[in-house]
């Protein structure tokens, strides 16, 4: 493999785990990541909320989550013993309508089964567990013990991009413009500039922008660009015990520092495709994420908003799952991408499937196939259920 060649397109968390794992698995031939943003301003994940959760509707998202609890939480194995990524394990607080009540027990079964530390909580045992909520119209919370939690996702993303380059890795500040075919294999990664990489292997881990780089070749991939907006704000009382709270409203919100982020998503007919516009949806504080928060939590009925900004989830609209291996016919091909807003908390397993792939032409540490490329392909969802 010392003469073979990988070009791995997006630089941000998945590309930067694929090039690292990669070089974990004994690759030795060359490898560069082609960022167009080496700024990372606008990607995204310096943008999202940066957290991790076992409570998901699908099994294999539940074991991507536990690789990257395990990872998260011996962060300085495999970074050294500075590494940090201020890695809190408060909890997610998913809450549910009483129509919900037998569904989400079930979900809890199953994810316990997988090896998730999650409990179901009935309204009163969320009241004596969380004294400043109200629960009213709730008829579940499910509550993940351990695990479940955020970080620093810039702080993450900074440590594997710098561990890759001391391996070796190049970064290459530059956009990918599309892909050049022969023979039924990606020969090269073409650039804006004019200039052409080539490649042995093609990963595609661009994000938002993923589905345009592969749409000249003929590949209809379903993923596009949402815009999400954070309000980050203060609140008259202590973020500390506070967990990541999932509203039955569709709201979110939880702690950061010594204050709180949360958000809502845009009715469905107000999401389109968001390719270059970064602009916060500010209507949305007001009405209607202030007056459902102060609903769930009066003690936040009086906020001061300090800041919004608005990233982009790259939403796989055929089921909100990952889009995770090779391409059927062009087998050089990778994908690593479409995760619909889990990909920071995926990504370590995520880069790991990728290296072990190309190193071994197979998945050994998790198996993801249930991701793979083939149901894109025929038009068969495997949807996830646990989205925000």
């Amino acid at each position: 493999m010392t003469s073979e060649r990988v070009v791995i397109v997006g630089g941000a968390i998945m590309g930067s785990f694929a090039a690292w794992s990669l070089r974990q698995q004994g690759f030795a031939g060359s490898i560069t990541v082609v960022e167009k943003d080496p700024s990372y301003r606008l990607c995204s994940t310096a943008l999202s909320a940066a957290s991790i959760r076992t409570q998901f509707g699908t099994p294999i998202n539940v074991q991507l989550s536990l690789y990257g609890v395990d990872f998260f939480r011996n962060i300085t194995r495999h970074f050294g013993t500075g590494a940090d990524i201020a890695y809190k394990e408060n909890g997610y607080l998913i809450l549910g309508g009483p129509d919900t009540v037998a569904a989400r027990q079930a979900g809890v079964a199953m994810q316990r089964a997988e090896g998730a530390d999650i409990i179901a909580l009935s309204p009163d045992e969320l009241t004596q567990r969380f004294p400043k909520m109200r629960f009213e119209g709730v008829g579940i919370g499910t509550f993940g013990q351990t695990g479940d939690g955020w970080f620093d996702a810039w702080s993450l993303l900074a440590l594997v991009r710098r561990a890759a380059r001391a391996l070796g890795v190049s970064y290459v500040d530059a956009e990918a413009s599309g892909l050049r075919i022969a023979g039924g294999q990606v020969i090269g990664v073409m650039l804006a500039s004019g200039d052409e990489l080539p490649c042995d292997w093609c990963v595609n881990a661009a994000g938002p922008a993923s589905a345009k780089l592969v749409k000249a070749i003929g590949i209809d991939l379903p993923v596009t660009p949402r815009k999400r907006t954070v309000f980050s704000f203060r609140a008259p009382v202590s973020p500390d015990g506070f967990p990541m709270l999932f509203d039955t409203s569709g709201i979110w919100v939880r702690p950061e520092g010594t204050g709180f982020i949360g958000g809502i998503q845009p009715p469905a007919d107000q999401d389109p495709d968001s390719t270059g516009d970064f602009e916060p949806h500010h209507h949305l504080m007001q009405d209607p994420f202030w007056s459902l928060l102060a609903e769930r939590i009066p003690v936040m009925e009086t906020l001061r908003l300090e800041r919004a900004w608005a990233g982009h989830y790259e939403v796989n609209a055929l089921d909100h799952n990952g889009i995770l291996g090779p391409h059927d016919l062009l087998q050089n091909l990778i994908f690593s991408t479409g995760f619909s807003g889990h990909g920071v908390m995926h990504a370590p397993a995520a880069g790991r499937a990728v290296a072990e792939w190309i190193t071994g032409g197979g998945f050994k540490t998790l198996d993801v196939s249930a991701l793979g490329w083939n149901r894109i392909r025929d038009k068969q969802p495997m949807p996830e259920t646990v989205v925000y």
